[in-house]
């Protein structure tokens, strides 16, 4: 579970990234910036759930908090 939430991260960090080198590229003339920049928000969202999902089944135990 923690490699995945990891990757996902790392994914969403690569997504800003593209975003940041569309942005200073194609100096708005193109809808790159806008793709790389939602494909960030679906994969943190993505991870958001997966977190909630790992804790709420048990994957990721939290102490002193039951679900």
């Amino acid at each position: 579970m923690k490699i995945i939430i990891i990757l996902l991260l790392l994914l969403a960090i690569g997504s800003l990234a593209s975003g940041l080198f569309f942005l200073m590229r194609d100096k708005g003339q193109t809808d790159r910036t806008v793709k790389a920049l939602t494909w960030r928000v679906g994969i943190s969202v993505t991870a958001f759930l997966l977190i909630m999902a790992g804790w709420y089944f048990g994957f990721i135990p939290v102490h002193g908090v039951r679900p």
